[in-house]
């Protein structure tokens, strides 16, 4: 493992480890805003959701998806997490 990989994975057990401790579902989600409302959530994972539809080969292998798994996270529902 790079050393890039082994920082992700440490910085993806802390936040893990946050959300166990507070209890809550949107600690699992570092992206969305705290402040935000609901409804606010709702409309930048839809636009969020689209976006990632519309992202190149290069992009996704930036971002460290596949295309399947940007289809499969881009055709949910926006009220689903």
């Amino acid at each position: 493992m790079n050393g890039l990989s082994d920082v992700r994975l440490t910085l993806h057990s802390q936040e893990l480890a946050t959300g166990q401790n507070n209890g809550t579902r949107e600690a699992g989600m570092p992206s969305a805003p705290s402040g935000l409302s609901r409804w606010d959530q709702f409309w930048r994972r839809l636009h969020t959701r689209k976006a990632l539809l519309s992202l190149t080969a290069d992009q996704l292998k930036d971002v460290g998806l596949t295309r399947e798994q940007a289809q499969e996270e881009g055709l949910k529902p926006f009220w689903r997490i």
